[in-house]
């Protein structure tokens, strides 16, 4: 596959781009070319478009780590520089990814364009807004969720692992996201990272429905934050105990009745009997 190219099976998965348009569009102006190069970046499944999508994974992290140190330094002017480099970064990745939208209506009604408004306001008001940069999680999560992350999944020789490794990601993300929520709005100008440290020892002993009940959140809005904790939180638990457990299957869709997933060794379709023809590796 040439270096530039543009893998079409992760268009839809990933941004819910429209594809018709990276291939109808011809660079003839510096605008047009500029949006093909970012959609190559993107979108594709090249060695610099894999790549340049770990780095952008990379920077959310180092985004949220903003995020967990700013109480310790937020009354000096290195947390205002670094504070509105973020924010200068997150608007350029707005601009560019309005800019590969095929449809700018649809662009605007993604969820992912939202949080990074609500973001990209925190981070211009911080004396205004609390920090919600932990919402940058959800960047990591839709990475894992794309084909360009089962791509590396499989050239690491671990593709046997992607449901457990997706599991694991979905609940990680869940459990950073409301521990991000909690510190923020019950912990974040308290106590630094030890209020981090209470507020994910919170997470975990509701999402477990252990409950001790040494820290508690007050007010309705700390009700509902464990309300809606437990009830996710103990789905998702559930969902990663089964791909854990359960044996491993391959995605093969049954040509006869469309039965997607299979033993490894399968000969024939479970469902209907059809014969399979799995490829295998020889492992």
């Amino acid at each position: 596959m040439p270096d530039d190219s543009i893998d079409r099976s992760i268009l839809p998965a990933y941004l819910g781009l429209m594809t018709e348009h990276a291939d109808t569009e011809k660079p003839d102006g510096p605008l047009n070319a500029l949006r093909t190069r970012l959609r190559v970046l993107y979108l594709g499944t090249s060695r610099k478009a894999i790549q340049f999508q770990i780095t952008m994974a990379v920077i959310d992290l180092a985004i949220i780590i903003f995020f967990l140190l700013g109480p310790y330094f937020s009354a000096g002017r290195t947390y205002l520089i670094i504070d509105y480099a973020i924010a200068a970064l997150i608007a350029f990745e707005l601009g560019a990814r309005a800019l590969i939208a095929s449809s700018l209506k649809r662009w605007l009604t993604r969820p992912m364009t939202w949080v990074d408004v609500a973001i990209l306001a925190t981070l211009l008001f911080p004396a205004t807004f609390s920090n919600f940069a932990f919402l940058r999680a959800f960047r990591i999560w839709s990475l894992g969720q794309s084909k360009v992350f089962t791509l590396l999944i499989k050239r690491a020789g671990y593709g046997e692992w992607e449901d457990v490794i997706r599991a694991c990601i979905n609940f990680l993300t869940f459990l950073f996201l409301v521990t991000g929520f909690v510190y923020t709005a019950f912990f974040y100008h308290v106590a630094g990272i030890e209020g981090f440290i209470d507020a994910l020892y919170f997470t975990v002993a509701t999402i477990t429905t252990t409950g001790f009940g040494d820290i508690t959140l007050p007010g309705p809005l700390g009700k509902l934050t464990s309300i809606v904790t437990m009830i996710f939180g103990i789905s998702l638990f559930v969902r990663l105990a089964q791909a854990i457990v359960r044996p491993h299957k391959v995605v093969y869709p049954c040509p006869q009745c469309g039965l997607q997933r299979h033993d490894a060794d399968a000969v024939h379709c479970k469902a209907c009997g059809h014969v399979l023809n799995i490829p295998d590796e020889g492992h």
